[in-house]
């Protein structure tokens, strides 16, 4: 719609102007610093840090009905910068200007009903959230909008040049910082730290065809996020990993999307999400609690964070139920099919611990629950939700895994709705995949398949055939009948088919 189309009395909110005031808050000593600066911790005390944003002038009292028929009215506006994680324009960085925000189709991701099969299976309805469906395939991308808008929007306004972006991944965020400095790359250029031999080949494929400079080192994931948070204080990079703040805010839009998408009712909903780095269970609390605090919604939906066994920390935390002895503990990590949350010592720890209590405080009772799930659970609930019509990546695996879990042990009850994030697109993961289904998986990942889902690929003999086609050799005539008829023969005899 254009916008001297929509309803009077809102057209003067749907295309906003910068506004307001950004800082970066200290979770350690509190401190407030200007955003003028990149940062990534805390000056004064090295802790990490939080951005919030002071609403002013008419928006600070915009009631929340008024917020709900504004987001509603912009889904219909076509105008390119609010088509995305923008839409919720000022709960995310409202000191962008409209020209500076990059949108390359990310966000506003499909809720996808659970079929018959699957509910009953698990014991209550539920959702996937389809990150897959981003440019670059994972929900790393609702980030990377807001970190390279505010780069590109301070590189224009300071006139800086030649800048190089740089990121510690597993695969995801490579890729999605790869992308989205491709877009920019009149501006900056991007390299990305790897862990070797911890990457699938899809990912792996993604940084290099954007034109990343890849670099893998020795180690796990947590072995080159130390390597690149020393390289991000000592040297000329912007590092996009989830340290830095402004990636937080734009993955808060997964939170303001499933508001929205359920009509701003979340009180009967339990949003499910694997922890890795756990920037994305940071993000997804603090929307909720923006839109919470702004009366757009009435209630807080429960949240379960997942882990696998073999990458627990958050969960060995919050085994201690009094928060006086509760010591955090980095772990070292064994192979996982999660590979984005194969993390032993999360980079926004502090973040979770904090949000977590006042989310709590917030909701007036316990609405964060953190659950661990094995690896073969895993790999078995991916593989059922794809045979059930899903097209879930192994972190998908890993909340509809977690989901299940948590329905056994109370913490989700009757008449509530999971809404399960799949983070990625599942051909990212098809190597995981083939292993599970050809039953090659290496012994230590611990993954065996069940025998109803083995599933490998039939050869179709038609060893009685003279003549059989070849590439550039195509059959004619009496010979590509008889090459029909036998290969009709054969596949019919394969599946069991019964003439008319």
């Amino acid at each position: 719609m254009k916008l001297d189309e929509f309803p009077e009395d809102i057209r003067k909110y749907l295309v906003p102007e910068p506004s307001g005031n950004m800082f970066y808050r200290c979770l350690g000593c509190r401190g407030e610093f200007d955003i003028e600066r990149l940062l990534y911790t805390c000056p004064s005390c090295g802790g990490i840090l939080m951005l919030y944003h002071q609403l002013t002038g008419e928006k600070k009292n915009i009631e929340g009905t008024l917020w709900r028929r504004i987001f509603d009215y912009r889904r219909m506006l076509n105008l390119n910068p609010l088509k995305g994680i923008f839409r919720y324009y000022e709960f995310i960085a409202p000191i962008i200007p409209l020209e500076s925000i990059i949108y390359l189709g990310e966000a506003h991701t499909p809720i996808v009903m659970a079929n018959q099969n699957l509910e009953k299976l698990v014991g209550l309805p539920f959702y996937f959230k389809n990150e897959g469906l981003n440019p670059s395939l994972s929900f790393k991308d609702r980030g990377m909008a807001c970190a390279l808008s505010f780069l590109n929007y301070q590189a224009k306004k300071k006139g800086m040049k030649n800048l190089l972006t740089i990121c510690a991944s597993t695969g995801d965020t490579s890729a999605s910082g790869a992308l989205y400095s491709a877009y920019l790359s009149n501006l900056l250029k991007s390299a990305a730290v790897l862990p070797k031999g911890k990457v699938t080949l899809q990912q792996l494929s993604q940084p290099l065809g954007s034109g990343a400079t890849v670099l893998e080192m020795p180690g796990v994931f947590d072995d080159c996020m130390k390597v690149v948070e020393e390289l991000s204080e000592g040297y000329e990079v912007s590092l996009l990993n989830s340290k830095n703040s402004w990636r937080i805010v734009g993955q808060e839009s997964f939170a303001f999307e499933i508001a929205q998408d359920f009509d701003y009712q979340v009180a009967d909903k339990v949003v499910v999400v694997p922890i890795g780095n756990a920037g994305n269970i940071t993000a997804i609390m603090s929307g909720f609690l923006k839109f919470l605090k702004a009366n757009i919604i009435a209630e807080l939906p429960k949240i379960i964070g997942v882990q696998s066994d073999h990458a627990d920390p958050v969960y060995r935390y919050y085994l201690e139920d009094d928060p006086s002895r509760r010591k955090f503990k980095p772990v070292t990590v064994k192979p996982s099919v999660a590979q984005a949350a194969m993390i032993g010592n999360p980079v926004s720890m502090p973040r979770v611990i904090d949000l977590i209590r006042e989310y709590d405080r917030a909701a007036g009772q316990k609405r964060i629950f953190v659950v661990s799930v094995t690896e073969q659970e895993i790999m078995d609930a991916m593989i059922v939700a794809n045979k059930n019509g899903h097209i879930a990546c192994t972190h998908g695996g890993e909340c509809m895994a977690g989901f299940v879990k948590a329905v056994k042990a109370g913490l989700v009850s009757k008449g509530e709705i999971g809404v399960l994030d799949a983070t990625a697109h599942v051909l990212k993961f098809s190597s995981f995949q083939q292993m599970y289904l050809a039953d090659r998986f290496p012994s230590e990942f611990g993954v065996r398949p069940r025998k109803e889902f083995k599933n490998t690929p039939v050869t179709i003999g038609l060893k009685g055939l003279r003549k059989q086609p070849q590439a550039g050799r195509p059959l004619q005539g009496k010979d590509l009948d008889r090459f029909t008829k036998a290969g009709a023969t054969e596949i019919a005899r394969a599946l069991n088919l019964k003439k008319r």
